[in-house]
């Protein structure tokens, strides 16, 4: 993903620090971002050297749903270990691995970060409905919710793209 850093744009970038940006329960730690899965012990050095008792992974939509045993081991031993992990993933793994989120789910210092992209926003009137749906009718869920598109887009939870520029590139791939 190539996206600006403080030191510039970048498009092959593995871990960076920053502080959270976005309105979640780690709003505002110190945080170190991992894109990809990473070596347990290289994430946890990167975090100590850097103060980071946060750990956002698959920064940059780097989950993509493979290797999830990888996924797993990395995400659980952080969470056993006591830091604070966020795991960005697309709103389409909800229903491909749902064991697996809800076992995560069960830490408290877990923050599942489910990510629903809707391009153009601009072109919807204000009766725009984004409605949190089941797979099939009374499946899993108690209900369906419906929520104004133009309420969720308030200013107090919405990040600006000009706030990612902040965070300091730690480490970039070389050959992979």
């Amino acid at each position: 993903m190539k996206r600006d850093y403080a030191t510039g744009e970048a498009t092959k970038v593995t871990y960076f620090v920053g502080d959270e940006i976005e309105v979640t329960p780690a709003h505002g730690k110190k945080t170190l971002f991992v894109v990809g899965v990473r070596p347990l012990e290289e994430i946890t050095d990167i975090a100590t050297t850097h103060d980071c008792d946060h750990v956002y992974l698959g920064a940059n939509q780097s989950f993509n749903g493979n290797d999830l045993q990888d996924w797993d081991r990395m995400t659980l031993e952080l969470l056993r270990l006591g830091y604070l992990v966020t795991l960005d993933f697309d709103v389409k793994f909800c229903s491909k691995h749902p064991k697996w989120l809800k076992q995560l789910s069960e830490f408290d210092n877990f923050i599942p970060q489910i990510s629903v992209k809707i391009p153009h926003l601009q072109n919807y009137n204000t009766n725009a409905t984004v409605k949190i749906d089941d797979i099939d009718f009374n499946a899993t869920n108690r209900g369906v919710w419906c929520h104004s598109l133009n309420e969720l887009q308030e200013d107090s939870v919405m990040t600006k793209w000009a706030f990612y520029g902040n965070d300091k590139i730690i480490k970039e791939v070389t050959d992979e």
